[in-house]
């Protein structure tokens, strides 16, 4: 026979909800201030939504009133130098660790609100509203508010995107020595994201001091809680990776101020990660002024049972209880907040000329300078003032003859050894003696808390890398075994690291390094063997490096540690084995970024191409015969391409062509070849031909893979169709 045993989960799972007894031990200036915080929130929320409704906020108005008691009974149990990020509504998040900031001997809403305070609530609405003086010239609005000097990281318009930045934030934390934590505030629908579960797992198994706080509003737009998941009670989901949680009532902001020290303890005591629960309830829809009753998803009866609960009624009644606050005091109060924040829409706005009556309009002087729209989406490279560049035919250093993959391990070394900033992290990076192909040869055993294996978990370990990167005291050079991969991690890529210092004015520095390895020609398959390079290229942000030789490699690689952007650098798996010149003991010198390598001169035709597709080429004109320029592309990404060294081979040889391995579809050739033929056209004597893979992503077949993608064959066909131009 059988037996069976319950098995209970070894992490705590708790309630927390306070009585008469706790409000009577709270120190009178906590809760002077969690009122004061309360109604500034309160009040900055009622004035947007007037502000949305009269047509002045472009975009969302995310509100979060009746969910203030979450975030300001939280942040108010924070140090200083904790962190936080939070979500697309996010608002109360965002002022209450502001606010915070700026006044952390507590408020008083009986007194006027200080001058940090004003500029604190001007800049968040004219952020709100598009305008040049908000924290990212507008550029953020409502759902991107970030005030990094006040620990503010961001808030995230994706549902559960901001959860792994805050992991990269909680690991340079602990990995600084400090005691600091992170917190990342997310609503009931991003429990349920691959992305938050994801680094719940990672959290938990590097006992990260983060803290997952999930306001649980009870709806996502218009899908019930109960609609969406087996499990209402949404902390549950913390014991079962491990994490201690809490669950309690977010309309009671001391009961949340009280669940988050708890929660802080146990992170600043090293224990792992820690999850709050706190049912709080979105008093309007998902955007706008009109209730959820409005569109029939919720009912008045409910909606009015939760208001009856309103977290400033409910700290009112305490205060006042007390002998804290008149009821005179309460009144006033809450007339001098509406008074400061309808003052700030004064120095924003104007009568709108011939308008009805009442009718305003942005001042002209606060929106951004429309010439300002791309500014930033990289950085401008000064940080390479002073760097000293080489390239191997004027090397100065001795050279040896290597293997590519051990010339990426050994600059990686170097690196690691004189910058004490650079980790590593990725999939097996500190196993099989230097990951899947050697990359990361002897790092582990020299720098052992440095290198760091993931769980398979690509959007967690590339958004916990973008979290270390935008902390700014560490580089992080994330590994993933195949480019393919790339796209499990496409919010954290794309949406978060590309998009980040663009989207909070253009000063974010992203310093991170992504080596991925393109996999075309060794039999696995579709989803293990694709070329990222046209997809890279275009992504606002990123920066996309692609060697060719060990020197190349070593420059480059030193250069994407350098920079202040983030840098894609692809390795292709046929180069790993392949040998070339290589530094015997110089491994600092860089590749100047957007620098062009011509492999071979020519004069009747010139070939640009990268990677694998370089060697591929140079046979092929050797087979051929033909008098072609070779151009080594080198940097990829549209602000690197090096158009100088293009321009003046176009401008020899008048006829181009495009040869790349991967597929038609998705090919870097297509974008470049358009670019060309725009700026050089008076130069060409033909269009612009290309060389690709075909249609189909490569099978396993050998024959088949063969079939879908280009090499040195396909190369001397194309040069001898061209040699008869």
């Amino acid at each position: 026979m059988t037996s069976e045993r319950r098995l209970a989960q070894a992490a705590p799972w708790t309630e927390v909800t306070t009585t008469t007894a706790d409000w009577d031990a709270a120190d009178p200036a906590l809760l002077t201030t969690m009122y004061g915080q309360l109604l500034l929130i309160r009040s900055f929320e009622e004035y947007v939504l007037e502000l949305a409704g009269a047509g002045l906020v472009h975009g969302p108005a995310h509100s979060s009133v009746g969910q203030e008691g979450g975030a300001v009974g939280s942040v108010l149990a924070l140090a200083d130098r904790d962190t936080v990020n939070g979500s697309h509504r996010g608002h109360h998040q965002f002022l209450a660790k502001a606010l915070h900031h700026i006044e952390p001997k507590g408020l008083d809403p009986r007194a006027d609100a200080s001058a940090d305070v004003r500029a604190l609530l001007l800049r968040t609405l004219a952020e709100i509203c598009g305008l040049d003086r908000g924290f990212s010239h507008g550029r953020g609005g409502s759902m991107h508010l970030r005030w990094r000097e006040a620990g503010a990281l961001g808030t995230n318009a994706i549902v559960g995107g901001g959860v792994p930045l805050a992991a990269g934030s909680a690991w340079a934390h602990r990995q600084a020595g400090t005691d600091a934590v992170a917190v990342t505030y997310f609503g009931d629908g991003a429990v349920n994201i691959g992305s938050t579960l994801e680094t719940f797992n990672l959290a938990a198994a590097w006992r990260l001091p983060l803290c997952f706080f999930v306001e649980n509003n009870q709806y996502a737009v218009s899908t019930s809680v109960e609609e969406a998941t087996g499990e209402p009670r949404l902390s549950a989901r913390g014991p079962g990776f491990g994490i201690a949680s809490w669950k309690t009532d977010g309309m009671d902001p001391l009961a949340v101020h009280l669940t988050t020290r708890a929660a802080l303890a146990h992170l600043r005591a090293g224990l792992g990660p820690a999850l709050v629960e706190a049912d709080v309830y979105r008093y309007f829809h998902q955007n706008g002024a009109l209730p959820g009753s409005a569109f029939g998803y919720r009912s008045k009866e409910e909606e009015r049972a939760w208001r009856a609960r309103d977290p400033l009624a409910l700290v009112a009644r305490h205060l006042q209880r007390r002998g804290l606050f008149t009821a005179a005091e309460l009144t006033e109060s809450g007339e001098r907040a509406a008074r400061l924040v309808a003052g700030l829409g004064d120095e924003l706005l104007e009568p709108a000329p011939r308008g009805r009556p009442g009718q305003r309009r942005v001042r002209p002087a606060e929106w951004p300078d429309p010439s300002f729209v791309d500014v930033g989406v990289r950085g401008d490279l000064a940080e390479f003032d002073g760097a000293r560049y080489a390239e191997a035919d004027t090397f100065d250093g001795q050279l040896t003859e290597r293997r590519f993959v051990d010339a990426i391990a050994a600059v990686m070394a170097r690196r690691m050894e004189t910058d004490p900033s650079v980790v590593v992290l990725g999939e097996d990076v500190h196993r099989l003696k230097g990951g899947t192909n050697g990359a990361t040869r002897g790092l582990k055993e020299a720098f052992p808390d440095r290198v760091i294996g993931t769980p398979i978990c690509e959007n967690a370990f590339t958004g916990t890398a973008g979290g270390i990167a935008l902390d700014g005291r560490f580089t992080p050079v994330v590994e993933f075994m195949y480019a393919d991969f790339m796209w499990v991690a496409a919010d954290q890529l794309f949406n978060q690291i590309g998009k980040v210092r663009h989207m909070f004015g253009g000063t974010t520095a992203v310093p991170l390094v992504l080596r991925s390895k393109v996999a075309t020609g060794t039999g696995y398959g579709a989803q293990h063997s694709m070329d990222p390079a046209g997809i890279l290229a275009t992504a606002p942000g990123l920066r996309v490096a692609a060697p060719s030789t060990p020197f190349d490699y070593v420059g480059l690689m030193n250069s994407a540690l350098r920079c202040q952007d983030p840098v894609v650098v692809l390795e292709h798996v046929d180069l790993y084995l392949s040998r070339g010149p290589a530094p015997v003991d110089d491994w600092d010198y860089c590749v100047p970024v957007g620098r062009a390598a011509v492999r071979r001169a020519g004069a009747r035709l010139t070939v640009l191409t990268y990677l694998a597709m370089t060697g591929c080429v140079l046979r092929a004109v050797d087979q051929v015969g033909v008098d072609a320029e070779v151009v080594d592309l080198r940097w990829l990404d549209r602000a690197s391409v090096d158009w100088d060294t293009i321009g003046r081979s176009v401008r020899k040889t008048g006829v181009v062509l495009v040869a790349e391995q991967g597929a038609a579809g998705t090919s870097y050739g297509g974008w470049l070849a358009d670019e060309l033929q725009r700026r050089f056209f008076d130069w060409l004597d033909h269009p612009v031909q290309r060389l690709t893979g075909g249609e189909a992503s490569p099978a396993i077949s050998k024959a088949l893979e063969r079939a879908a993608i280009a090499g040195e064959a396909e190369v001397a066909a194309k040069l001898t169709e061209m040699a008869g131009y």
